[in-house]
């Protein structure tokens, strides 16, 4: 199944047409027909299947054949995840923390952060096509970058953990994770979290944890989280 991603379909719409760019996509790239079939998804976990009416390079049009709510996880995974150096290794991390199953992200700005300036059009982007590409209806939300101090300020209702490799008492993720309950990850720089930070994050709940006994890249360890909490909720 081929899945497209508009987020202006809605419930209630019994027909739909694409702008000049998704029309050119699927009547010229993709030489779809009057008569073929689209699975479309808005994101908001609706599944549409549509039949196409009009198949024009500046005007596709379809009408909606079915509608269903996809079912949501019975969990909800948040990770705040410090920016790397380099893009390409935080947009491998969108797109398979999407893959697994993750339903926000925010970048957070610490004290070793090597990339203080995040621009999210792209990271975007690499989000809604690991969507498509993993047959999800529900796009992960990435949020604005953030600095660690406002961050951890916020309240919080979920489990809340701080993933570190500093020297201190700190648990094993899956000893303390609880199944079928919302939870955020903090996974810091290259550089790791501060000890400042640290300390922060404990003033405020945070629980810190292990991710295992080796050190782990600013990717592969939200990566390792991610799949740790999916894991558990299987």
């Amino acid at each position: 199944m081929q899945l497209f991603y508009n987020p202006n379909i809605t419930k209630n719409d019994s027909s739909f047409k694409f702008d000049k760019e998704e029309s050119r996509h699927i009547a010229k790239v993709l030489r779809k027909k009057v008569g073929d079939t689209l699975n479309i998804t808005n994101g908001k976990g609706w599944l549409f299947t549509a039949e196409i009416t009009i198949a024009e390079q500046k005007n596709c049009a379809v009408s909606i054949t079915s509608k269903q709510l996809q079912p949501e996880k019975n969990y909800k995974l948040h990770l705040a995840v410090a920016p790397t150096k380099m893009n390409d290794r935080y947009e491998w991390f969108l797109e398979k923390a999407t893959e697994i199953g993750i339903d926000s992200i925010t970048p957070i700005i610490c004290d070793h952060s090597e990339r203080k300036v995040v621009k999210t059009e792209r990271f975007e982007k690499i989000i809604q096509s690991a969507m498509k590409q993993s047959l999800q209806c529900y796009l992960p939300k990435l949020n604005e970058p953030i600095s660690f101090k406002n961050y951890v300020n916020k309240a919080f209702n979920d489990q809340i953990f701080i993933a570190h490799c500093e020297e201190t008492d700190k648990k094993s993720l899956k000893s303390v994770l609880k199944p079928i309950t919302d939870c955020t990850i903090l996974i810091g720089p290259e550089g790791d979290f501060s000890v400042k930070e640290i300390e922060m994050a404990l003033q405020h709940n945070f629980i810190a944890v292990t991710l295992g006994n080796t050190r782990l890249r600013t990717e592969t360890a939200a990566i390792a989280a991610c799949h740790s909490v999916a894991f558990l909720n299987e």
